[in-house]
């Protein structure tokens, strides 16, 4: 089933492209090659976009000795970036999507008020941008920026963020799936389609998951396909405290089934849930940011079957290490091959060799 659907999704990527074709076009490494991780996430001190790789996906090791690598004020209108997620598409593109918006820009001198619109009517007045981006080797990135305020002005957008990318294997497109807020109304989760360049979208976005109790805000949506054909949406819901849950449907974007149960350990509030597979194993991990305790930090659950889950602590208190860095906000984590994970490093130690960092796009 599985095999199934991968060789379904890179057909109609391909287009009119047959099986024999598609065998001398890009595509992504089996499994049983890759042999290391890579996590991306953002800090609020700097707004930009960090890397770290793991050789056996329980301890981290951020790249460009710990340092950005690509700053948020190069590639975003807000002049900084926030909840960077990763993605490797069937094509074998590497695609990354995050937030535009700098909370502190103001303070910063990048605008003269707190937000560019009325508060009231629209929440975060600035956060109503994503920005796109596509790589070959995790080095090169095409860049984009996409202002939903202005590609559909009649949904008048008050806010967008978390935005991921999954590939719909059904409709043939990559699929961009965001939290977005209409005014100042409840956050919801929405999806849309975009172009094969990851530029922008091709379709307008429609309602992803319904909540049960229209009272509480969703946020922070999370695509994951099960072994057995299934999607696994894991999401935050904002009760008291807030924290993840998980519902499942046939179908990628649409009837999605609410269930009660809580997914993480965290003992208060937290958000921005990535599911990731270990190599060669029947475990998937949970990774979430538990912002509501000081110094924030990510939370991890495991679980095998996607019905019980366990509890593998926090960063740097558990099974779980970094080595170089601490207070990652709102990550992602994918698999690579060891030769992939030995380029980007390579690349960021000769950058840093003559002892001088680099920042922007490379």
């Amino acid at each position: 089933m599985k095999y199934l659907t991968w060789l379904i999704a890179t057909a109609l990527l391909l287009g009119t492209a047959g099986v024999g074709q598609a065998q001398h076009r890009p595509q992504p490494p089996a499994e049983k090659k890759m042999g290391a991780y890579l996590m991306v996430y953002f800090t609020d001190p700097t707004h930009s976009l960090f890397m770290a790789t793991s050789r056996d996906g329980y301890s981290f090791t951020a790249v460009n000795d710990g340092q950005p690598v690509i700053a948020g004020d190069t590639i975003a209108e807000q002049r900084g970036i926030r909840d960077p997620h990763i993605y490797r598409g069937p094509d074998g593109a590497f695609y990354m999507a995050m937030t535009d918006l700098h909370l502190f820009g103001r303070q910063k001198g990048y605008r003269a008020t707190q937000w560019e619109r009325d508060e009231k009517a629209y929440g975060w007045g600035n956060n109503r941008g994503l920005v796109l981006l596509k790589s070959t080797d995790l080095i090169h990135w095409t860049h984009h920026e996409l202002r939903l305020d202005q590609a559909f002005p009649e949904l008048q957008v008050g806010c967008a963020w978390a935005p991921q990318t999954i590939y719909d294997a059904v409709a043939g497109k990559l699929m961009l799936y965001f939290t977005m807020r209409l005014g100042n109304g409840q956050t919801k989760l929405y999806y849309a389609y975009t172009d094969a360049a990851f530029t922008r979208l091709t379709s307008a976005p429609k309602l992803l998951f319904d909540y049960p109790d229209p009272a509480v805000q969703v946020l922070d949506a999370d695509i994951t396909q099960l072994p057995d054909g299934r999607f696994c949406l894991m999401y935050v819901a904002q009760e008291k405290p807030g924290g993840i849950k998980m519902a499942l449907s046939d179908s990628i974007h649409s009837g999605y089934r609410y269930n009660p149960m809580w997914v993480d350990a965290a003992p208060g509030a937290c958000e921005a849930p990535n599911v990731w597979k270990r190599i060669g194993e029947n475990k998937w991990v949970v990774l979430y940011d538990i912002f509501s305790i000081q110094p924030h930090n990510f939370g991890f659950v495991q679980t095998t079957d996607f019905t019980t889950f366990q509890d593998l602590g926090r960063f740097n208190e558990g099974v779980m290490k970094t080595t170089n860095f601490t207070s990652p906000k709102h990550g992602a984590i994918i698999q690579l091959t060891a030769k992939e994970a030995d380029r980007l490093e390579r690349h960021w130690q000769r950058k840093n060799s003559g002892g001088k960092k680099t920042l922007g796009k490379n």
